[in-house]
């Protein structure tokens, strides 16, 4: 493998102090509860509101913010993602039935976790887009209880109106104003305004990936995540300037984002590289873009299709394009990623808004063991089992004598019990 451009190792591994600063976050809001919010609320974010949830009056007050061009917008998106997300659960049905002997019954159930919170970004940018795919999900897995928070916008007591909008029209039964570790502590442990869930999902900063990570056990969680990536698999086939947007696309995130290219055709990695650079010089967000480009960039060179398959399936990109020849034969090479994106048509962005699949995917390689966020996250498979007396005389010795082989020996009485009192 040749590399025209190499990035930069990234890691989501805490600091320190990171670790014993997040640590201290969740002891102060497990003391404290809501004074300990309003003081992180005030402190980070410069709010001052004494009521963590957002009234009605509230969203709809954001409603009337909200342009009829936008909020058509965030209803088709939220159309296609409901769309997906029904499709998906309709393959998760239950098992009533099945009977490996006589008198024996087991099988499964589906059940929704009781509660969940949709974590939300405020960040740079409003990021309604996490809101419907977040929430949507939650909602059309029938959690009774779905809640939501996200920071005030810097300065203010409010949620950004999209982002409110945006919850309310996934369905979020409670939204609270409020972000960082503190938020995910709020959710796990409960305050006197907020009820703990059983599950929270979603992104995050480097605090709230360590504040989940600590708080993983008390509540549940999607996935440690980090900086956001993308790999695009290209040939000859392939445009240059399409590839290039597709990785600044990825780049403009934040500082540490990554774009990947690898190509089995040398002249497609220069005239993509340099398509970025020329890109950069009239992209509006290319103060970070740029920076992220030039740590974490990454253009490599394969000597065939074997090399580029296996180089892929290794980094477990969280999303990944393809655009070669024969697209649909390389697709089913590739096992690793949290999405796939399948030709030059399939570009990621769409995946990010509005063609109906998660974007809350697995980063750093974390794809080699779970996908992303979807409707089965919400979803718990409980077995259940129902003997009669024909079953006893087969499977009580059974479990009698491989019990006594693990030296456990009233579990064996258990069981020989049952065949001697109720033959």
């Amino acid at each position: 493998m040749e590399f025209l451009k190499s990035a930069r190792a990234r890691t989501i591994a805490a600091t320190r102090e990171m670790r014993r600063t997040v640590a201290e976050i969740i002891e102060e809001v497990q003391a404290n509860g809501d004074e300990a919010i309003r003081r992180y609320n005030r402190k980070f974010d410069g709010c001052d509101r004494p009521a963590l949830r957002v009234s009605r009056e509230e969203t709809e007050t954001a409603y009337r913010e909200v342009s009829g061009s936008d909020l058509a917008d965030l209803r088709q998106a939220a159309h296609n993602i409901r769309q997906f997300a029904e499709a998906q659960k309709a393959t998760l049905t239950s098992l009533p039935a099945v009977s490996p002997i006589p008198g024996l019954t087991i099988g499964h159930r589906v059940i929704p976790v009781r509660s969940c919170c949709g974590y939300v970004p405020g960040g740079g940018y409003p990021l309604y887009s996490t809101a419907l795919m977040l929430a949507i999900p939650a909602q059309v897995a029938g959690v009774p209880r779905v809640t939501a928070c996200s920071p005030a916008l810097k300065g203010s007591s409010r949620i950004h109106p999209k982002t409110l909008v945006a919850l309310d029209l996934a369905g979020v039964d409670e939204i609270y104003v409020v972000g960082g570790a503190q938020a995910v502590a709020a959710f796990s442990f409960g305050t006197e305004q907020i009820r703990p869930v059983d599950l929270i999902v979603g992104p995050g900063n480097s605090y709230v990936t360590e504040a989940k990570r600590q708080c993983y056990g008390q509540v549940g969680i999607d996935f440690v995540a980090g900086p956001s990536e993308i790999m695009v698999i290209a040939d000859h086939t392939a445009d240059p300037e399409v590839i290039a947007a597709d990785l600044l696309a990825q780049s403009e995130h934040d500082l540490l984002a990554q774009g990947l290219l690898v190509t089995i055709d040398r002249a497609l990695g220069r005239l993509v590289l340099e398509a970025v650079e020329r890109q950069l010089t009239t992209l509006a967000t290319a103060a970070i873009a740029r920076r992220s480009w030039a740590d974490y960039g990454e253009v490599a060179v394969a000597d065939n299709l074997e090399e580029v398959v296996a180089y892929a399936n290794d980094r477990a990109p969280e999303h990944l394009e393809i655009q070669v020849e024969d697209n649909e034969t390389l697709a089913g090479r590739l096992y690793n990623y949290g999405s796939l994106f399948i030709g030059q048509y399939s570009a990621e962005v769409f995946g990010d808004y509005a063609s109906g699949p998660n974007h809350a995917l697995p980063t750093l390689r974390a794809a080699r063991y779970t996908g992303g966020v979807w409707v089965g996250t919400f979803l718990k498979t409980c077995t259940h089992q129902t003997l009669d007396r024909e079953a006893l005389p087969a499977l009580a010795p059974l479990v009698a004598r491989l019990a006594r082989g693990e030296g456990l020996v009233a579990h064996a009485l258990a069981a020989e019990l049952r065949l001697k009192k109720f033959k």
